[in-house]
């Protein structure tokens, strides 16, 4: 890996950095102490800093020399409403709120590579570090460009990273076209009629309408989507009743699903709404499902993966970078980013074997962040190359 000298020389202060962050997670939309790091260091590198963007989204710009041509560098800020289950010194100070997904490490990489490019200005044209609040399903991304994002800070280009845990530690990888899945979430509302458990005939039982429905809706990927296109329905909640005896009134599914293609994700959606009413009825019974469509399918733009991929191969070496890695089908909002501007995502390895995000004893790997920085770095210094 070629890790920048002068990145390499301030890695502990970004390790301390993403530590600090690690330490005082922060949900979507409520990233008041992230988001006044990021501006303070952002000014003090001597940025222009515009706060407020999305709610809580901070961008920082970098102008140097006379080239109108700009790019947009993306990083995520929040935090997700779970435990940590870490003993190390840096875990979350904030019960029930965790960086189990990265952004720590997401945020900490950008800010490094917008001191590098501040202290030394070789580039020409202008630079946009995006810090996004809320991507783990508020609408951040949503809410940044309703806010004007990108007519605020125009761009030729924008481009997102995220750490994965099946790829060597640092370790990039980016593909043209879908990359990741789109994706919503449903609750389904069954309402019965309650009754005494060994009296089952006089009432409506919710909870075996709420098992029928689970059957039912894994054939909605099955029987409803071609076996070319991918698509997943998940439940993974039922709640019902209190006592052993009692059939209640009602029981509550909910769930997810995915899919790389908005128009599977409409039919998806469609189907569970018609299945969870109609099965309902058959049992006589009614449910009542709400369905959203909350992410939509991340697809890079096929020029700009490839640019990036050369220009990530240019900088960390080509054995570093995997121009077609597998298809993620989890979801990632930076694809509303790219729905507005061309551009791409790429992944860069936590280390292969190392504890997957969202779970509990999740950690970023301190290791891969001056390789993240010199990585933005390369790119903004390859893309806006000064002129011989």
């Amino acid at each position: 890996m070629k890790i920048d000298p002068m990145i390499a020389g301030f890695a502990d202060e970004l390790t301390a950095w993403r530590r600090d962050i690690h330490a005082h997670p922060e949900l979507g939309f409520e990233e008041h102490r992230t988001s006044a790091l990021v501006a303070e260091r952002l000014r003090a590198f001597g940025c222009e800093v515009a706060t407020g963007i999305g709610r809580t989204g901070v961008v920082g710009t970098l102008r140097v020399g006379n080239n109108p041509r700009a790019i947009a560098l993306r990083a995520d800020m929040d935090a997700l409403p779970m435990p940590e289950a870490n003993g190390f010194a840096h875990r979350s100070q904030n019960p029930g709120v965790m960086h189990a997904c990265g952004h720590d490490g997401h945020t900490t990489m950008l800010l490094g590579a917008a001191r590098y490019l501040a202290a030394t200005r070789n580039f020409d044209g202008t630079v946009h570090f995006i810090f996004q609040p809320a991507e783990e399903g508020r609408g951040g991304a949503q809410a940044m460009i309703a806010d004007g994002l990108f007519r605020q800070f125009p761009c030729e280009a924008v481009f997102g990273m995220h750490n994965f845990h099946t790829l060597e530690a640092g370790r990039v990888g980016v593909r043209p076209g879908p990359a990741m899945s789109g994706g919503g979430v449903f609750d389904i509302e069954v309402a019965g009629r309650g009754a005494h458990g060994a009296l089952p005939e006089t009432g409506v039982d919710p909870v075996l309408i709420a098992a029928h429905l689970v059957t039912a809706l894994q054939s909605v990927v099955a029987r409803n989507v071609s076996a070319l296109d991918s698509a997943v329905v998940s439940v993974t909640q039922i709640h019902a009743g209190d006592a052993y005896n009692v059939i209640p009134d009602t029981a509550v599914l909910r769930g997810t699903f995915r899919g790389l293609r908005l128009d599977v994700l409409e039919a998806v959606k469609a189907r569970i709404e018609t299945i969870a009413r109609d099965v309902a009825a058959a049992f006589g019974g009614r449910a009542e499902p709400q369905v959203q469509i909350r992410v939509i399918p991340l697809i890079n733009d096929a020029a700009e993966a490839a640019w990036a991929a050369g220009a990530a191969a240019e900088a960390l070496g080509a054995d570093a970078v995997e121009r077609d890695p597998g298809i993620i089908m989890a979801s990632e909002d930076f694809a509303y980013m790219l729905a507005e501007r061309p551009g791409a995502f790429l992944f860069i390895g936590n280390g292969k074997g190392s504890v997957p995000v969202h779970n509990p004893h999740y950690d970023f790997n301190d290791e891969i962040l001056p390789i993240g920085a010199t990585l933005w770095a390369r790119l903004v210094e390859a893309r806006l190359k000064k002129a011989e």
